[in-house]
Parts: C-alpha cells; structure tokens; sequence
C-alpha cells in the first residue's frame, strides 16, 4: 500500500492545490516500510493527481481540497482522506491503526487562492479565515 500526505514541515498540508512536497509511505501488515519526501516541481490542481497516479499511490491524506482535484483522484481510483491536521507520521500510524479522524466533506471551492491572500485553516479549508 502506499500512502500519500500534503507535506509541510512535518505536518499535513492544509492546501492540495498548493502543495510544493509530498510525503509518500510504503506500508505493508499495518507498519511503515519506507517513507520518502517528493517535490511537486510547482505542479498546479490538476496534475497533482496525475503525480500521485504515477507514483502509484492508493490513498491520500489531506487538509482542504477542492471539488475538481476530489473527482480527479476519484477518476484515478485514489482513496482521499481530507480535513485531517497534525505531524504527518503521527497521522499515517493512526491510519494505519485505524483511529484516523478526518473530514470527508472538507473542501476548498470558495474563492481564488490566486487572489492575494492567504488561509488559515482551522479543521480542513471549510473553517478558516482569510486575509
């Protein structure tokens, strides 16, 4: 199984459309066998999807998400564990354990992120504050 996280100094990435690194983790019987830090290369919404395809990921843990990059991951058969904060190794042993919480309906698709400003996000992109 692998396992991919939005990655931000450690902890879980609150962006999707963002993201500059991905964590990914191999896992085999409920532990970690190998985990290693992925660049994007400044890949925008739609081909990080295609990224983590190539990558052969299975299921992605995330902050917030956008509509179109959700049904992109659907299209490409990915699992995608959204709303979810915290160190990202943290997060992928409670997965693995079967205690993750997250926020199936966690999402970004009120505004252009393009615009100026930043979000500061709280539980996944549907409860933040925007300058």
């Amino acid at each position: 199984m692998r396992i991919a996280v939005t990655y931000e100094n450690g902890m879980i990435g609150q962006h999707f459309g963002r993201t500059e690194q991905f964590k990914i983790y191999d896992a085999e019987n409920g532990e970690i066998t190998a985990s290693e830090v992925i660049g994007t290369n400044g890949a925008g919404h739609g081909a990080l999807a295609g990224f983590l395809s190539v990558a052969e990921v299975d299921t992605l843990i995330c902050g917030g998400i956008g509509p179109g990059a959700r049904y992109a991951l659907e299209d490409m058969g990915i699992r995608l564990l959204p709303g979810v904060m915290g160190n990202a190794d943290d997060v992928v042993r409670s997965y693995l354990e079967g205690t993750l919480s997250y926020d199936p309906d966690a999402a970004c698709h009120h505004h252009d992120h393009e615009a100026g400003h930043d979000c500061h996000h709280g539980q996944g992109c549907g409860d933040h504050k925007c300058n």
